[in-house]
């Protein structure tokens, strides 16, 4: 390994002229970040890529400018805002870490304080703490592992290597602009460093990437094979009423947790019934992936004989699409497209 000691310094001058503008991100020497931009932006960018994110963080941001506005909106509306970014835990947790933080009057500047809210884990809280507060936190996430194993040459497969990809990632981490080198560090990973084909030749720590030394620079991180994904499948009732259709609220915690849904069952570990007598006819299956699981989903229409005996009843004209899940969004649009024919 070549000498380590200069790739902050290098990885921050690189920075300072090639960091990428984010909506929630102040600009190298642009003074300190708003801890409630960078802690949403965070919850919001796990597991989800920044081109996805940009669009929701500005309507949010809109919508509730302050941890104080979000505390004080309604659970429905934020999960309707929500949709599109999965993991509806996630969503959740934000609201009972928004009214934590504003009955506590602001967010913890320290990551051992930030680590006792709602949602936020080891990861986020070492976001925060370097990018919102400045504090020499060694900040891990996805990039930075991929940088971290090309530097020291790691070819541990991943998960196993987490442990040592963070130990190394610390000996990195500088006392000065900590918050501007975790960035750095994710621009690198997400910009030049990256998952296949990096781009080696502009990369400003070049000389000391171990890995490029040895010419096995695409071929690291190793991955430990991933177990097949097992199948499930379930049935999904549109149910008419009129003008109307039935839609119900999920249980809060759990798949698709506290989203507005067609009434299902069997998918998700519920045995439950249609939401009402009717002719029931099916109309093709919708497929959908989960993290741990694939999804083959029967999709059934009917007209109800009477009000729906779960769920609620709502007029056609306000049915939101972009308010709906995913796999939702999937039966509304078979079902549209049926009844439409």
């Amino acid at each position: 390994m070549r000498d380590t000691k200069v790739i902050a310094p290098q990885l921050l001058d690189w920075y300072d002229r090639h960091a990428r503008v984010l909506p929630w991100r102040v600009p190298p020497g642009g003074g300190q970040a708003d801890p409630y931009r960078v802690w949403l932006s965070e919850v919001m960018l796990q597991q989800t890529t920044v081109a996805a994110v940009k669009a929701y963080f500005e309507r949010f941001t809109a919508l509730w400018p302050t941890v104080e506005a979000l505390a004080l909106a309604d659970d429905a509306q934020v999960m309707a805002e929500w949709a599109g970014l999965g993991y509806y835990a996630r969503a959740r947790n934000l609201l009972a870490c928004a009214r934590a933080v504003a009955a506590a009057g602001g967010l913890p500047t320290t990551r051992e304080g930030l680590r006792e809210l709602p949602g936020i884990g080891a990861y986020t809280s070492a976001a925060i703490a370097a990018i919102a507060y400045d504090a020499p936190e060694t900040v891990v996430d996805g990039n930075v592992e991929r940088v971290v194993a090309r530097l020291f040459a790691v070819e541990t497969p991943l998960p196993a290597a987490k442990p040592e990809l963070v130990a190394l990632a610390e000996t990195l981490t500088p006392r000065s602009r900590p918050g501007d080198y975790a960035q750095a560090m994710m621009d690198l990973g997400a910009t030049i460093c990256t998952p296949r084909s990096p781009v080696c030749g502009i990369c400003p720590v070049i000389h000391d990437c171990e890995a490029r030394a040895q010419g096995i620079a695409a071929n690291l991180p190793r991955k430990a094979p991933k177990a097949a994904k097992p199948d499930r499948s379930g049935i999904a009732w549109v149910a008419l009423h009129g003008d109307s259709l039935v839609l119900e609220e999920r249980p809060a915690k759990g798949l698709l947790g506290g989203t507005l849904a067609f009434p299902s069952a069997h998918w998700d570990g519920r045995d439950l019934p249609p939401p009402g007598a009717a002719e029931w006819r099916e109309i093709g299956h919708v497929r959908h992936v989960f993290t741990h699981f694939n999804l083959s989903l029967q999709v059934m229409v009917g007209n109800l004989d009477a009000a729906p005996d779960r769920g609620r009843l709502v007029p056609l004209r306000q049915i939101d699409r972009d308010a709906l899940p995913g796999l939702m969004r999937k039966v509304w649009d078979m079902a549209r497209a049926e009844l439409a024919a």
